[in-house]
């Protein structure tokens, strides 16, 4: 598994950058993403676009061939014929910060079992971290509501944000929709410890992972499915991350411009 970010500052994506990015995508990608009002919002779905088409490219896959469907929950995936073994991919964006996770499908096709969740770590609007976090309760366990009582303000602000993309990461592996009640999966911050229905299940990895853009930090979690019997494990932030690689913008616009 890889996972690559893109730190995308708006002033840095030109309108010139930002047009020749939009020809690289298909028609219907295009519609969509010209769609949003705000521009930020259609740079970040852009890139999010142009990922898994870049990391296509990477796997020998002309532009021309590459093809791609989404669920009946509409999670995206690729339909490009040929690909063996086939590849997973999800794709996570927030305020400065765009991720794709990807490896090989083994588990869950046509999306398979692989989910990434990345946010910036802030409490939004005025809020305050006691009144925000009552706004989630009704998507936090018991336990997880006690872990964030029990440690001081900065702690348990990033405390929420690991115990939100956890559970964000877990449910778009399973290429679930809206609906879903996050209660049923429980991240113990001090164990390092995921549950599901009460259970601890078989066969999946969390690797955490913060970066900062200027002076905001981002919080990210990948779940992927491995083995349907190995033991569960989540990999803490603190360890080495071989596998994730970082991006700037309008560097990687550029690229896609040259490649695709």
């Amino acid at each position: 598994m890889k996972t690559w970010i893109v730190k995308y500052e708006p002033a840095a994506v030109s309108d010139q950058l930002y047009e020749g990015g939009l020809a690289l995508v298909d028609e219907e990608s295009m519609i969509r993403i010209r769609k949003f009002f705000r521009r930020e919002d259609a740079c970040r779905s852009l890139i999010g676009r142009l990922l898994p088409r870049v990391m296509l490219k990477e796997h020998g896959i002309p532009p021309k061939d590459m093809t791609f469907a989404v669920t009946a929950a509409k999670k995206p995936y690729i339909t490009t014929p040929g690909i063996d073994p086939p590849i997973a991919f999800n794709v996570s964006h927030d305020n400065g910060l765009i991720a794709m996770a990807f490896g090989k499908g083994a588990h869950g096709p046509p999306s398979f079992s692989l989910g990434v969740d990345v946010m910036k770590v802030r409490i939004p609007g005025r809020d305050s971290l006691a009144s925000f976090i009552d706004t989630m309760e009704d998507q936090l366990t018991n336990l997880e509501r006690r872990s964030l009582s029990s440690v001081p303000h900065d702690e348990a602000l990033k405390r929420f944000f690991w115990i939100w993309t956890v559970k964000e990461a877990y449910t778009k592996a399973l290429g679930l929709g809206l609906g879903f009640d996050f209660r049923r999966v429980e991240y113990d911050a001090d164990s390092e410890t995921v549950r599901v229905d009460g259970s601890i299940p078989l066969g999946w990895v969390f690797h955490k992972f913060t970066t900062y853009l200027g002076e905001d930090l981002y919080q990210g979690v990948v779940a992927e499915r491995v083995d349907e019997e190995a033991e569960t494990k989540v990999y803490s932030e603190l360890e080495p991350h071989p596998w994730l690689f970082s991006h700037d913008a309008a560097a990687f616009v550029e690229r896609c411009m040259r490649e695709l």
